[in-house]
């Protein structure tokens, strides 16, 4: 038997629990805590509004980062790679002014 068995934990959540939208995220810490703010920044507005709030110890913290890389690398194995935009900031794609959509080309109708 391991000596330390894994412990599986299930989660419910309540009927009530509010689920929120966020395309922007303000990370700070303390020597205790690593405090994420999830918010919702609207195009063309120069103001986001934080819509949660999650406080985590900076062990949980790094749990969560190695989790979220694992099952982003899974999602890029179903489904492709999430591609980054090149040669500008993250501020500049969160705060640049809206932009539709390209139109098809005649090349991406043949596809």
């Amino acid at each position: 038997m391991p000596a330390n068995p894994r412990v599986t934990i299930g989660l419910e959540a309540p009927p009530d629990l509010e689920t929120v939208y966020g395309n922007m995220a303000r990370i700070s810490h303390s020597p205790a805590d690593i405090v994420i703010d999830i918010a919702h920044a609207l195009p063309g507005e120069n103001k986001a509004i934080i819509r949660s709030r999650v406080v985590m110890s900076p062990l949980s913290a790094k749990l969560f980062y190695k989790a979220l890389g694992e099952n982003i690398a899974r999602y890029e194995t179903a489904f492709g790679e999430i591609t980054l935009p090149v040669n500008s900031t993250l501020a500049d794609q969160l705060f640049r002014p809206h932009q539709p959509p390209d139109h098809p080309t005649d090349k991406d109708k043949k596809e």
